[in-house]
């Protein structure tokens, strides 16, 4: 009787196709990596040749074979990746671009803005006269903006300011990318900066937002106009904020 169960002879034949297979592709593999590593060996032979054939040639000669690597050595700065972590390179989205476009080097000068005036003390007196004359003050607006943020309704005067941006605007493109993006930040109801509108100013700026105009949200920022006047108005002057700045701006 065979030592074997049956079909036995079949499943060794099987076996032994099988590494006779895996001893090719090992051999293969073999061979591909010697093919691999002689080209690098001859690459890096012919780089030390070319670069003893420079040096011999005097250090004011001027090297134009380009470089072994895919960049060139004057690429570094330019065409770097600016997620290069090793700080071996200048990467492009850092460099600062002077006033006719080139990239400026390590002396370049980043304008700073200018900082605006500090309101006087009679400007600050005036805020209280009329709400009118603190929004059209931009140091009252400014004052007027930390006081809304600390009562979390900052949203208010922002969409106002965007609504002033929009008014300003004349290229219809611009007008319908900047009217979309008020939208979304500030009449949605998904966002988190929804202001408070009625129903009937709400369809109105649907309608208008059909083919948008840089007056499509004029009622609703009346509206919040009126919010602001009425509600945040009075406890702005009445808080610690304005009455602080008001007694520093008459001892200063």
């Amino acid at each position: 009787m065979s030592e074997y169960p049956p079909n036995a002879s079949f499943h060794r034949i099987c076996l032994t196709g099988v590494i006779s297979c895996g001893d090719r592709i090992t051999s293969r593999i073999k061979q591909g990596m010697t093919s691999v590593l002689r080209r690098q060996s001859s690459t890096s032979n012919e780089n030390d040749v070319r670069m003893r054939n420079n040096r011999s040639s005097g250090h004011g000669a001027v090297n134009d074979s380009p470089p072994s690597s895919p960049a060139q050595a004057g690429d570094r700065g330019t065409r770097a990746c600016c997620f290069c972590w090793c700080c071996c390179c200048t990467c492009s989205c850092l460099a600062v671009k002077s006033g006719n476009g080139t990239q400026g080097g390590p002396n370049s000068r980043i304008p700073l803005p200018e900082r605006d005036d500090p309101p006087t003390h009679e400007e600050i007196e005036s805020w209280g006269e009329s709400f009118d004359k603190l929004m059209q003050s931009k140091g009252g607006r400014r004052t007027f903006r930390e006081f809304l943020k600390s009562e979390y309704s900052e949203e208010n005067i922002l969409f106002w300011l965007a609504c002033e941006d929009l008014k300003k605007e004349e290229n219809p493109e611009i007008v319908e990318e900047k009217a979309r993006l008020i939208y979304e930040d500030y009449i949605s109801i998904l966002s988190p900066k929804e202001v408070s509108l009625d129903s009937r100013v709400r369809e109105v700026i649907n309608r208008n937002m059909v083919d948008p105009t840089p007056h499509t949200f004029d009622e609703a920022q009346l509206q919040i106009y009126t919010l602001m006047h009425r509600d945040s108005y009075p406890r702005f002057l009445n808080s610690q904020m304005y009455k602080k700045l008001l007694e520093e701006s008459q001892l200063s």
